[in-house]
């Protein structure tokens, strides 16, 4: 171990070339970043305006000034939450087990998320289907749908923002410079040009700082916090412009492939070494990827906890895939999510399909594609009542978890102002 000890150490030399790198003034990469976040204002400025912007009521009134038609569905939402029709996470239990939820293990709670919710409409949909069958609403959200439609989308994003708040759910959005706007080269060209994107997803060139723009953008006027995070470059950023003060928060995708311990030791590593002086980091969560089994998933979780972040960083572990074009078809991790949660803290169970089942018997099952889909190809291809269905398939395949969970004696966290 003494041999070990002195080989592997970074010693302080090393690390001080590192930190002149870091600080200085001519490093045109840090300059940018600094540049950028001066041209909003600076970070105290730009936390601030995130606040005010996120503040329900703020919300609200945009809404209103812009007649949306989704205040309505909001104050439906509202009331529902202030009378409890939702059902409690005690009669949840007693239904599955005859046990209230004070008999449940809650060391371990393993949070419910879906993804994606891609239309807000759905969301009221789906409240609507919870109350009247007693299910739980999720307590985590994905949202994968272009971020400048959904704001010319009768304020979708701003629906979206403030129904999270009013459920209790945390939830992540997906920048728009993620490589699917003609930035990547290899990705415009289908299935022909598809090997391509075995080199990374792309964010090339000028693009991590155009990424970093635009969540200042959504940051600072709608009160976004967490964004999903698919490429090392911005993923260095979001650490970077939380160690320069801004309250940034993100998500590594599962296309980033943290398939293995030492791949997962480098994500974690790397966290630890840009968090603050209070521990915190911009890292909130990541995607493990579909291939990993429940001993990388112990051994993720001795490296999480040896640096002191098995609280702050969350494994979040796809349950179901979606149907079509992302993995080899049936996948349903849940018999091993109920060992697994038994042991490690803080995972989040994300379904992204329904049942193996159900899916394969709609006639439009999920399809990862799907969520690159403009409103307009939507409806112009009247899919948008089966793409609705395919996120109730999901939301049910959350239930399921929950009840399997509960039945193992794991607690689940779900819609937390709901249930």
């Amino acid at each position: 171990m003494t041999q070990l000890k002195d080989k592997l150490t970074i010693s302080q030399n090393d690390l001080k070339v590192v930190n002149t790198l870091l600080t200085n003034p001519d490093n045109k990469l840090v300059k940018g970043l600094s540049d950028l976040i001066e041209k909003f204002g600076g970070a105290d400025a730009i936390n601030e305006k995130a606040r005010k912007a996120r503040n329900p009521e703020v919300l609200m009134q945009k809404l209103k000034e812009m007649n949306s038609p989704y205040v309505a569905d909001l104050q439906w939402l509202m009331e529902q939450r202030d009378k409890k029709a939702f059902v409690s996470m005690d009669e949840y239990c007693k239904n599955v087990t005859g046990n209230d939820a004070g008999q449940i293990d809650h060391t371990n709670a393993v949070t419910l998320e879906v993804s994606a919710l891609q239309f807000f409409p759905w969301l009221i949909t789906q409240a609507q289907k919870a109350i009247k069958e007693k299910q739980l609403m999720p307590g985590r959200i994905i949202r994968v749908r272009n971020m400048a439609e959904q704001v010319e989308d009768n304020g979708d994003i701003i629906a979206t923002a403030l129904a999270m708040q009013i459920i209790g759910a945390s939830y992540v959005e997906s920048l728009d410079t993620r490589g699917t706007d003609g930035s990547n080269i290899h990705l415009g060209g289908g299935p022909a040009t598809i090997a391509g994107f075995f080199g990374g997803i792309g964010q090339p060139n000028e693009y991590p700082l155009k990424w970093a723009e635009e969540y200042l953008n959504y940051f600072t006027k709608y009160g976004i916090q967490q964004v999903l995070n698919v490429n090392s470059g911005t993923i260095l950023l979001g650490y970077l412009m939380h160690r320069m003060g801004v309250d940034i928060e993100f998500k590594i995708s599962v296309f980033v492939g943290n398939d293995n311990p030492f791949f997962i030791m480098w994500t974690l590593m790397t966290a630890k070494l840009f968090a603050r002086q209070d521990n915190s980091t911009s890292l909130v969560g990541f995607n493990l990827s579909n291939s990993v089994n429940n001993e990388t998933i112990r051994q993720a979780n001795e490296i999480r906890k040896e640096l002191g972040l098995e609280q702050q960083v969350r494994f979040e572990h796809h349950i179901t895939e979606t149907y079509k074009s992302i993995v080899v078809q049936p996948y349903n991790r849940r018999d091993e999510l109920i060992e697994i949660a038994k042991e490690v803290p803080n995972i989040s169970a994300k379904h992204e399909g329904g049942e193996t089942g159900t899916e394969e018997n709609r006639e439009h099952p999920s399809d990862i594609f799907d969520y690159f889909m403009s409103k307009q190809d939507i409806m112009e291809n009247n899919l948008m009542d089966a793409l609705e269905t395919n996120f109730l398939d999901k939301c049910e395949s959350v239930n399921l978890t929950a009840q399997a969970l509960i039945k193992s004696g794991v607690g689940v966290i779900a819609a937390q102002n709901l249930h």
